[in-house]
């Protein structure tokens, strides 16, 4: 399971929320989490492996954990911390607790694997952008990418409508262009993408988060991620 929140509660235990492959977002309750044997593990980002017990359906359960996989010392790269700590709160708000998301499991654990291996963003950012994309679709908020909302046609295919979400051809967003969010074209085509293409990519998926998601939850976790783009920006500059 990967840690996505850690929620303190009493005088000595926490409420946390992983994130499992086979059981979506599971939450426990950890006896003793402000200890020193356990404040290390319960780290977001951490992979543990996770026993939940529970005397009824409705009980909270008790969750013993035991270390897997430590991210802590990425909290020492100002960057990557940001990232993971979007990440992890993004999905701990979003997702709806005991509905397995496979891939959403697999792609956050790809995500962090990436800042992993390499802290600075141009080695995660692109990630992160797809990573918000799946978000919003598994909710029910995703984008059409594949064809023009005018035209129908695959072809050209380089902006987005705000309001719709549907992508607009080149030929079609003709004197339009000022109103759309650009599309950079690794979203489609996959391959590399300079840092500015990311950057454009998270414009994109972070006005639909906004716009369709954080609305409707809580939109003080909105500022996380713009601290994040704030911070990607002036790496950029």
């Amino acid at each position: 399971a990967l840690v996505l929140a850690v929620r303190l509660h009493g005088e000595h235990g926490a409420i946390v929320r992983l994130m499992t492959q086979g059981h979506g977002m599971v939450s426990g309750y950890v006896r003793g989490a402000r200890s020193s044997t356990h404040r290390p593990m319960l780290i977001a980002g951490n992979v543990v492996s996770a026993s939940l017990r529970a005397r009824t359906d409705t009980q909270l359960p008790s969750l013993s954990v035991e270390l897997v996989q430590s991210r802590g010392p990425l909290l020492q790269e100002p960057l990557a911390a940001g990232a993971i700590h979007w990440v992890t709160a993004l999905t701990a708000t979003a997702l709806p607790e005991a509905q397995p998301f496979p891939d959403v499991h697999a792609a956050l654990a790809a995500f962090l694997d990436a800042v992993e291996l390499a802290p600075a963003a141009r080695g995660w950012g692109m990630a992160l952008a797809r990573y918000e994309l799946l978000m919003l679709d598994r909710l029910g908020f995703g984008l059409d990418l594949e064809t023009c909302a005018e035209t129908g046609s695959a072809d050209n295919l380089a902006y987005v409508s705000p309001r719709s979400g549907r992508a607009v051809s080149m030929a079609a967003a003709k004197g339009l262009e000022h109103k759309l969010l650009p599309l950079p074209a690794f979203l489609r085509n996959g391959g590399a993408a300079a840092m500015t293409d990311v950057l454009a990519a998270l414009d994109l998926s972070g006005h639909f988060l906004e716009q369709r998601l954080f609305e409707k939850h809580q939109p003080s976790l909105f500022a996380v991620r713009s601290r994040l783009m704030d911070m990607l920006r002036r790496a950029v500059a």
